[in-house]
């Protein structure tokens, strides 16, 4: 037992707490049951079996108003995994549900039995006929795939709002379409091939030649049945016209029928049925995409008008146009996207009725533009907005940051409205389509069905292809709330497919929201073939039950789950996952999204239960230990929930008084603590030299067993050696600005780059360039002692953290004599600290001096004030960038490569670069967190070698050295290397 074990009852949630109905019950606290534990475990190892109460609740929840304890979590790594969990279910009678994102918004990633994951080892892009088509794995998002493409100019046809964390392999499997994609560019019209496994385990290529050929032997029952459905459905003339007419506007409901009528073959029409079949027919192992041209010539605007039904008038005249995009969105959209940061603070007071559109043309070449341009000022003239727009000129734009931020906004529907829902409801997100020139009219029955049954009223969707969206929010803890839900959505299926003929599934895919409403769309004769094909290709049941296909009419009323109230910093939380590719411990332990299930849970739970108990034994490493605190997760959340302070926030509920008092000790005595780190860091590196890294490791370790895993540091080989006692001598007089070298590089050495530059400290580094580009930097003499308080804040020690912030703002305060000189800073996660960090820790009076500070990160000191001024008399061939997580909250990503691009030839930013997760000394603390957190971005890198490897903080420098075996150093020892003069 280490000597400061911290007690998991500080994470316990308060009491009283009321048990929720639709709590895990205590009989599930030992996670997955026997035999089903061990039989699997033999099948695919330890460490491929996901069994405690912890795991089994983290995957219980996705982005939908459903929630289903699985018995247990699988994880697969290749086809024999897959082929293996098949048998198993086949031979145990036993259900298997397949989840990649969880980012579905109707519940098709949760299962009751086995749930396997395909999102963890399934991934990668493979460049096709130069861009022309991709080979893409299922767990691939469809942003990372994009990244990839874009090199080549080209891009996927399928962008759903969630691209950002949605796989590939969900948006086919639910034939997710989005913004741009309409009808022609979904995954079903742009697949060029797929790879899937059946229920049977038979795997099957399409784009193999002997497809057929090895089907008709594998599965002969299965090809014969397909294709006396595909006769029976040729033959019914009315039936075929209908399923044709039915795919005229977007349509996800059912199982695409028309595959029958598109394929020829059985293998054709099986790569047809995959389509859209929510995991219920087979595991899409691969999948081949034609790729679409990216257009990068855009031109936008967001349109404000006084109706909806004015706003819908003015659709098919920007369609006409050759719009690729018209998205609407209502006047309560508009006033809830205000939570969303670079919103405008104004629209929250636009009148209720007022609606937008967001018009988005794209073209290949200026001409192309131009002519776009042209064709929307003339659909512009004669309407009637709220912000009258006189031309093109005014209306239209073609920055980039603008028409970000309006993607922003409406990109964020689902999570800005859904976010300010009313503590503890549910929220069920649901879309539908129409026929285009009905679009005002649903809109106008739509919202009057919500106000009637109680619901606040709010759309915005795919105008230009009559496909909405509107969200409800409700108590599912509620009996009449959930009565009010039922009633709302009887009535919502009549209207859609009564009066408008439309689809009550547009691009979300089926679900168990409107499984028990497919016959009322569908009709029986054809919903009876749809249960006919599953049974055909699926005949066992084995896969996915219930999502589809499902007889019982109150089946979207199961599994609704109650959202307790948590912490205030994550409250808003919806679960819909776009937090989590961002997240370093994705892979390793839990991601933002799933700290706050689990602590959902906790809530749910009664006081000490063994549900609770098995939750918090697990929490204090899987949620709170193995956080980095970068708050990445801030970045990617559209409301921005920073899951990362809430992790902080409990690593200070875990600490004893007495902790709080050496924490708060050590930041009044600094100055002697960095002191006594150099010394330590260079005896230390002294012994590693002379006896070996091993015994340091080992003496470590011990450490960390007797006091605490999470206090003790472990050594590393990479650690480098002390850095200088003295500073480079600069002068007050005449500087252009103040310059603070951060702690981490008055105590850690800077790389031994070899050459000319062998051995130059990082601040020599900035001393020179800034001289020689005619703006000299002065280094106060007293930085030493202070420090940005990140290293208190991080670890959740708010006295330590506040008396060590005032004391930066103080002396930076008069280092820059009252803020006329800017605080020039040499690590992106001090400069945040500074510039931002510290501001809820301080007095009312530094308050007031902080916002007086211009804070500067080096990086953009070197871009936008050295650069210009210097000349570049030698470049490297190649470099390869590494981006903190800093710099993406900073937005100095920029700044870093184009410092890098004055150093080299060619400079690459990895597709897959992320959190290094070193975060300080957490990958010393937890440096499996950091091996997890750069496995991607390292296998990237070691694909080829380069001549430098640049960042800008030095512990991320260390984490990428350890993770890739090069030495990675700052951009600004290069910038100095590569502007130093010719020594002659």
């Amino acid at each position: 037992m280490p000597l400061l074990e911290p007690d998991p009852e500080a994470l316990r949630p308060g009491t009283p707490r009321r048990p929720a109905p639709d709590r895990v019950t205590d009989s599930s606290a030992g996670g997955t049951p026997e035999p089903l534990r061990s039989e699997l475990t033999a099948l695919l190892g330890a460490d491929k079996v996901l069994w405690k109460i912890s795991d089994l609740v983290r995957y219980a929840s996705d982005a939908s108003p459903y929630r289903f304890l699985p018995r247990v979590v699988l994880l697969t790594e290749d086809l024999d995994d897959v082929s293996a969990i098949l048998s198993y279910a086949h031979g145990k009678g036993r259900d298997v549900v397949f989840r990649a994102a969880g980012t579905s918004l109707n519940g098709q990633a949760q299962g009751e039995d086995i749930l396997v994951d395909v999102r963890r080892h399934w991934t990668g892009i493979e460049v096709l006929d130069g861009g022309a088509r991709a080979r893409i794995g299922p767990g691939t998002t469809v942003l990372r795939a994009n990244t990839t493409l874009a090199r080549y100019g080209r891009l996927l046809g399928p962008d759903p709002a969630s691209a950002i964390a949605c796989t590939v392999g969900g948006v086919v499997a639910n034939n997710a379409s989005g913004m741009t994609a309409g009808t022609t560019r979904n995954s079903y019209r742009t697949l060029a091939s797929l790879t899937f496994v059946l229920p049977s385990g038979t795997v099957v290529d399409t784009a193999d030649p002997a497809a057929d050929e090895e089907l008709r032997r594998a599965e002969p029952e299965l090809c014969a049945a397909l294709l006396e459905l595909k006769a029976e459905i040729e033959a019914d003339a009315e039936l075929t016209a209908r399923i044709r007419a039915k795919y005229t506007i977007k349509n996800t409901n059912g199982y695409r029928l028309d595959a029958f009528l598109d394929g020829a073959t059985p293998v054709e029409i099986l790569r047809g049925l995959m389509v859209g079949s929510e995991g219920t027919f087979g595991f899409i192992a691969e999948t081949v995409f034609d790729t679409l041209p990216l257009e990068r010539r855009v031109s936008s605007a967001l349109l404000f008008f006084p109706s909806l039904t004015a706003a819908a008038a003015a659709v098919p005249g920007f369609t006409e146009a050759g719009a690729i995009a018209v998205e609407l969105m209502d006047g309560n959209t508009l006033r809830a996207s205000v939570s969303v940061p670079g919103v405008p603070a104004d629209w929250a007071a636009l009148p209720r009725e007022t609606t937008a559109l967001l018009v988005e043309f794209r073209a290949s070449d200026e001409a192309g533009q131009e002519a776009h341009e042209r064709a929307a000022e003339a659909a512009l003239a004669g309407l009637d907005l709220v912000r009258p727009a006189a031309s093109v000129t005014n209306a239209f734009t073609r920055d980039a940051g603008a028409i970000a931020g309006y993607w922003k906004a409406r990109k964020a529907f689902v999570t800005a409205v859904g976010g300010s829902r009313p503590s503890g409801t549910t929220l069920i997100t649901e879309d539908f389509a129409v026929p285009p020139a009905r679009l005002a009219d649903a809109c106008e029955a739509l919202l009057e069905l919500q106000s009637r049954h109680g619901f606040d009223a709010a759309v915005a969707g795919h105008a230009a292809h009559g496909n909405l969206h509107f969200l409800l929010a409700f108590d599912a803890a509620k009996p009449q709330d959930v009565a009010r839900y039922d009633a709302f959505m009887q009535e919502f299926c009549a209207l859609v497919v009564d009066r408008f003929d439309g689809s009550l599934k547009a691009e979300h895919a089926t679900g168990r929201n409107i499984a028990p409403f497919l016959e009322r769309e569908w009709g029986p004769r054809a919903t009876e073939l749809m249960w006919r094909t599953k049974q055909a290709i699926d005949p066992a049941g084995v896969l996915a039950p219930r999502i589809v296909l499902d007889r019982d009419p109150r089946a979207h009323l199961r599994g609704l789950k109650t959202i307790p109230k948590v912490e205030a910093v994550a409250d808003p939380c919806i679960e819909c996952g776009f937090c989590e590719p961002t997240c370093p411990s994705e892979d390793l332990t839990t991601t933002p999204r799933q700290r706050i299930v689990l602590r959902r849970e906790m809530m749910r739970q009664t006081d000490g239960s063994p549900v609770e108990s098995g939750l918090l034994d697990a929490y204090g490493y899987d949620a709170v230990d193995t956080c980095a605190g970068d708050s990445t997760c801030k970045l990617a959340c559209p409301v921005g929930i920073d899951t990362g302070a809430m992790m902080k926030d409990f690593r200070h509920r875990r600490h004893t008084p007495r902790e709080e008092r050496i924490a708060a000790l050590t930041a009044r005595n600094f100055r002697a603590v960095e002191a006594s780190a150099r010394l330590a860091v260079g005896v230390a590196d002294a012994l590693g030299k002379r006896v070996g890294d091993a015994p340091l490791q080992a003496v470590t370790r011990l450490a960390r067993k007797a006091v605490r895993p999470d206090l003790v540091p472990e050594w590393l080989p990479q650690i480098p050696g002390a850095a200088a006692r003295r500073l480079p001598a600069t002068s007050r007089a005449g500087a252009s600005a103040v310059y603070y070298p951060a702690c981490v590089n008055r105590i850690f050495a800077g790389p031994d780059g070899g050459g000319a530059d062998a051995g130059l400290s990082l601040a020599e580094a900035v001393v020179a360039v800034s001289a020689r580009a005619g703006k000299p930097v002065w280094i106060p003499e007293d930085v030493a002692g202070t420090c940005c308080a990140t290293i208190w804040h991080s670890k959740g020690y708010d006295a330590g953290n506040r008396i060590m912030a005032n004391r930066i703002v103080e002396a930076a305060w008069g280092w820059t004599a009252g803020g006329r000189l800017p605080l020039v800073v040499d690590a992106s996660s001090c400069t945040l600290g500074i510039a931002d960090e510290v501001v809820p820790y301080l007095t009312e009076d530094n308050r007031a001096l902080h916002g007086e500070l211009t804070v500067v990160d080096s990086l953009v000191w070197a871009a936008d004030e050295l650069l210009p001024k210097l000349t570049v008399f030698r470049t490297a061939a190649s470099a390869v960038v590494h981006p903190t997580c800093s710099m993406e909250h900073l937005g100095d990503v920029g700044q870093l490569r184009a410092v890098a691009e004055a150093c080299a030839d060619e400079v690459v930013v990895p597709d897959d670069a992320g959190c290094c997760a070193f975060a300080g000394d957490r990958g010393m603390l937890h440096k499996e967190l950091t091996d997890s957190a750069t496995a991607k971005e390292a296998a990237e890198v070691d694909r080829r070698s380069y001549d430098a490897y640049l960042s800008a903080n030095r512990m991320c420098e260390i984490g990428m050295e350890r993770a890739t075996g090069h030495p990675y150093r700052s951009a600004l020892i290069e910038l100095e290397h590569a502007t130093r003069p010719t020594v002659r």
